[in-house]
């Protein structure tokens, strides 16, 4: 079974164009023109994937993102003009899973939605052993992780990024390295797209974000797990 996209953009002729390049590839897709109508198919139809504007009328895509991903952490690709960069942060600090700014390049769409959904689907057998640091506990088998005997929901990139970090305690990993293994790609996106999702991330699971007990930084390199 194809897998299905949810395109939300409520200009027409992109949305078209992203739908007959998705569908090119052997997507199923489903068109959605405004904010409302996008939230109720989000949570109802169960897509595999949304790829989002943030211009809406009637409910704005911000909005959007926050209420799904007060119930579901499917995954979230967010268009957002070229100039609006804090656009494109407060979208990751919401949740989303990535982004691309328009004009965007349908070939570049294409390759993002293939990454975000290859990394969301089920990890290999030699991935699925839990990992556990003092009270924290990471799943890849089933994409959970618990602090003590409470579940901690995160977005798929945060998982990732911390599943990843955890399994290589003390290595300190580049911004650069972050985005290539998490992302999956070496020439789209920045350095703010990791801060952004660390700092989500830290929120989640660290008593006091400010002082960090698991997920550290090293000045002027990158981030590392807590070793011991």
């Amino acid at each position: 079974m194809a897998q299905k996209v949810l395109v939300v953009e409520d200009e027409r002729p992109i949305a078209e164009l992203i739908q007959f390049n998705l569908e090119k590839e052997g997507f199923g897709v489903d068109l959605c023109f405004e904010g409302k109508e996008a939230l109720r198919k989000a949570l109802e139809e169960h897509p595999h994937l949304i790829i989002l504007d943030l211009m809406l009328p009637g409910l704005d895509g911000l909005s959007v993102c926050r209420e799904i991903r007060k119930q579901s952490q499917v995954p979230i690709l967010i268009l957002t003009a070229r100039a609006d960069e804090v656009d494109r942060v407060v979208g990751l600090e919401l949740g989303a899973d990535d982004y691309v700014t328009k004009p965007f390049s349908p070939r570049e769409l294409v390759a993002r939605v293939k990454a975000i959904l290859r990394r969301a689907a089920a990890p290999s057998p030699s991935e699925t052993e839990p990992i556990t640091a003092a009270d924290l506990t990471i799943d890849p088998g089933t994409y959970e992780v618990k602090k003590g005997d409470r579940r901690i929901p995160l977005s798929i990139k945060e998982f990732e990024l911390l599943r990843l970090l955890a399994s290589r305690p003390g290595q300190i990993m580049t911004r650069q390295v972050l985005l290539d293994e998490v992302w999956g790609y070496h020439y789209f996106g920045d350095a703010r797209t990791v801060d952004v999702t660390v700092r989500r991330l830290r929120e989640k699971i660290e008593d006091d974000p400010a002082n960090p007990r698991y997920v550290l930084t090293k000045r002027g390199a990158g981030y590392y797990f807590r070793k011991g």
